[in-house]
């Protein structure tokens, strides 16, 4: 009997061994693939891929930056004098396929030696022509047309950018600050408003509420944890906007503060579970001995029981950071998903995991949008790890100084 017993116990270990080994493997290969996949993005072209720019043959400018190239094609600059080396001058003339289409109707239908000759054609009769076309319009020869070196999407970009328009041709803009901010925004205006009831929540049920109270009042709370994320964003979407839209008198009312008040709902219940088991973790003694020099209740709540777990609070706060940041459908839902740095409350913004859930399925698999996308995940990967080191380290330290 104990000998198959003593079996039993060695194939229960080895299967969760096993188990385990299996989910720690596929966590780091997940983790490679999405950082693989991120990096490339540094060795994408600034122009999309499959396309080029390129300059009448006389032209002695070489090189265009992405910024540059969006000044001339956004209309900003309309003359050579304000764009690369300032050898060339005279005013800029853009050219793209639906212009060719329009002058040579029906001849551009096909890559082929007639188009390219009409390319060569329209190009050569304008020497400040900026063209961008498909490579295999793009002519032949060096003595009518000459293409534009543009190099790769570089660091600076894609982080100190402060536009998000992946889709714009000729040159995307990845630049993720407003993405970031506005994650960076909902999440700790999140935090701001979920710290205050939360703890108030954990404090009544640690110290003040009967068990009976307890008993039904804190798995309620619990089971707000596990009801999906996107019923949250319809409550916000049909009350809480059209609510926040007519209080404060906005043109819309999906704004960064409908944001934050829906994940600090979400966020209540992480915080007031962790806060409210760290404050039932205080010593008895601790109590009695604050009753027996005199304190009263209160006193003895918040000069005793919550300095001792302030440790657990304080992890509470930074998982309840965390998962306001990851979030996604509520957030997407509510926020407005404008694209643009936030300077209030008011403002529709977007976040990282919004984007990511809203264009990953329309983005070419490789090119630059997706490879762009892949790196805002590891972007939030790191921000989420960072969240969760926090949070170990300050519950290690509460229980070391617990212990102490």
């Amino acid at each position: 009997m104990k000998g198959s017993r003593r079996v039993i116990k060695y194939i229960a270990e080895g299967l969760f061994t096993l188990s385990g080994g299996i989910t720690s493997f596929a966590i780091l290969l997940i983790v490679i693939f999405l950082f693989k996949e991120g990096a490339g993005l540094f060795s994408s072209p600034t122009v999309e891929r499959g396309y080029a720019l390129c300059v009448h043959a006389s032209n002695p400018t070489r090189v265009l930056d992405a910024r540059e190239i969006k000044r001339a094609f956004d209309g900003e600059a309309s003359a050579w004098q304000e764009i690369g080396t300032g050898e060339m001058t005279g005013e800029i003339a853009l050219l793209r396929l639906e212009d060719l289409d329009a002058l040579y109707p029906g001849e551009m239908d096909e890559a082929g030696e007639a188009a390219r000759r009409r390319v060569e054609e329209a190009i050569g009769d304008r020497p400040g022509v900026i063209a961008f076309l498909p490579e295999e319009y793009l002519p032949e020869s060096e003595e009518v047309a000459r293409r534009l070196e543009t190099g790769n999407v570089t660091g600076v970009e894609f982080f100190a950018g402060g536009e998000w328009q992946p889709t714009v041709a000729p040159a995307a803009r990845l630049g993720v600050l407003p993405l970031l901010l506005g994650t960076v925004w909902v999440g700790f205006f999140a935090i701001i408003l979920a710290l205050v009831p939360g703890l108030g929540v954990a404090i009544y049920l640690s110290e003040l509420a009967g068990a009976r109270a307890r008993a039904w009042l804190k798995p309620t709370i619990e089971l707000l944890a596990g009801i999906p994320s996107v019923v949250y964003g319809f409550f916000g979407l049909v009350v809480l906007v059209p609510f926040i839209q007519g209080m404060f008198d906005l043109p819309v009312g999906e704004s960064a503060l409908a944001g934050s008040v829906v994940l600090a709902i979400m966020a209540l219940p992480t915080i007031i579970t962790i806060a409210e088991d760290a404050m039932r973790g205080t010593p008895r003694a601790l109590r009695e001995a604050s009753l027996a020099l005199g304190a009263t209740h209160w006193q003895t709540i918040y000069r005793v029981v919550i300095p001792h777990s302030s440790s657990g609070i304080t992890a509470a706060a930074v998982l309840g950071i965390g998962r306001a940041v990851g979030e996604t459908m509520a957030v997407l839902m509510v926020t407005g998903n404008a694209a643009v740095i936030p300077h209030s409350l008011f403002e529709p913004v977007r976040t990282i995991p919004a984007t990511i859930a809203a264009e990953l399925g329309e983005a070419p698999v490789g090119g630059t949008h997706y490879q762009a996308l892949f790196l805002l995940g590891c972007i939030l990967f790191a921000i989420t790890m960072a969240i969760n080191l926090s949070a170990e380290f300050i519950a290690a330290r509460g229980q070391k100084g617990g212990g102490a």
